[in-house]
């Protein structure tokens, strides 16, 4: 008799919320959220103000810790107690407001106190060639080839300064992106360029959770949408499930997605 080989455990996401809740007293920021996501997914993550967008993204990078559930990292479950932590586990943040040194050149800003150096101690100086190289070659990575690395980062656009950060995430071996996509208005080619950064962090193999308050623009690049309303999953879709306008209607009206998501659920596996 033959005996039977195990079927070979499923490699554990990149990222899972299981059951995780936020609490301040005894109003709760968010109640058992449940997401599962592979390394080179996007899932973008949507829902009006207040939704608890914003306390995920704290709990994420390290700012906020999580009262109750789980959140595993490769299936590991963390627990973070500062963002310094979140940094050290491969998780890197984006925020609005993009804290960068605007008198600093763009490489002083790609680097911030990792600069290349080279010769021995105590005689050990900055690799200033080296430390051009790299952040034109990663820049353009992200879609800005030819960028002068000597320019100050004040002169960089919307949508470049977003895809600095992203570049840098790669460059120093982020395994988890998280954006929360800046507030300022950009032009359509500057969004362009912040997408095609996003896909860029998606193609290498990061896992993404990209916070948007735009259901055209998260379906460009999204692979999976969490939707949200005051602190509960309203719904947890993918590509397959809803198209642009579908989508953009579900943010609008929070029953209708209800109604979805539960008539989803009921179907049967494959069907």
């Amino acid at each position: 008799m033959t005996t039977p080989v195990p079927a070979a455990p499923a490699e554990a996401p990149a990222l899972e919320l299981r059951d995780l809740s936020v609490s301040f007293g005894s109003v709760p920021a968010l109640s058992r959220v449940n997401l599962r996501l592979a390394g080179g997914q996007v899932c973008c993550v949507l829902g009006e103000n207040g939704s608890g967008k914003s306390t995920l993204v704290s709990v994420l990078s390290g700012v906020q810790r999580h009262s109750g559930g789980q959140l595993l990292l490769a299936g590991r479950p963390v627990r973070f107690r500062s963002p310094a932590q979140a940094r050290a586990q491969g998780i890197a943040t984006i925020w609005p407001d993009l804290a960068i040194a605007p008198l600093m050149s763009v490489w002083r800003n790609f680097f911030l106190g990792a600069e290349p150096t080279r010769g021995r101690w105590p005689f050990r100086q900055l690799d200033l060639a080296e430390a051009q190289q790299v952040t034109t070659q990663a820049m353009a990575r992200v879609g800005l080839p030819g960028l002068d690395p000597d320019q100050l980062a004040s002169a960089l656009q919307a949508g470049e300064r977003q895809s600095l950060a992203i570049a840098r995430a790669l460059h120093f071996g982020a395994r988890l992106l998280v954006i929360d996509e800046p507030t300022t208005p950009m032009t359509l080619a500057q969004r362009g360029l912040f997408l095609q950064s996003v896909v860029t962090a998606r193609d290498q193999g990061l896992a993404v959770v990209l916070v948007t308050h735009s259901p055209q623009y998260a379906h460009l690049v999204g692979d999976r949408f969490l939707l949200l309303a005051r602190g509960r999953v309203a719904g947890n879709l993918t590509r397959d499930d809803v198209d642009a306008e579908d989508l953009t209607r579900l943010v609008a009206g929070g029953d209708e997605l209800s109604r979805l998501t539960t008539a989803l659920r009921r179907l049967p596996p494959g069907g």
